[in-house]
């Protein structure tokens, strides 16, 4: 399933929904992700491809799921208690606007 997403984020990118270049490391249980986001592309490379993205986001697939497939929203409770953990927990809002799911 997660692959899934990923392969498909190309095709629901939305050019101009954000204003700058931004990188995602995204480690999804065993998966790792590299989303490049600028504000007419977006791309996803397999792994950890920069050293220094400007978001990084850990969490459990099933909690992915919720989050992209099922319009769940994170809350404080959840960085809490981690469920997820991010360095850049508004960059993440970002991303789920860049594909027209508002955060």
């Amino acid at each position: 399933m997660i692959d899934s997403i990923f392969n498909q984020m190309a095709e629901a990118f939305q050019p101009g929904s954000i204003d700058k270049a931004q990188s995602y490391y995204f480690s999804i249980d065993e998966q790792k992700k590299t989303v490049f986001l600028d504000p007419q592309s977006c791309r996803v490379e397999q792994g950890k491809t920069t050293d220094s993205a400007d978001c990084v986001c850990k969490t459990s697939a099933e909690f992915f799921v919720q989050i992209w497939a099922e319009g769940y929203r994170p809350g404080i409770k959840d960085f809490l208690s981690g469920a997820i953990r991010s360095n850049n927990p508004e960059a993440l809002k970002s991303f789920l606007a860049a594909f027209g799911k508002d955060a």
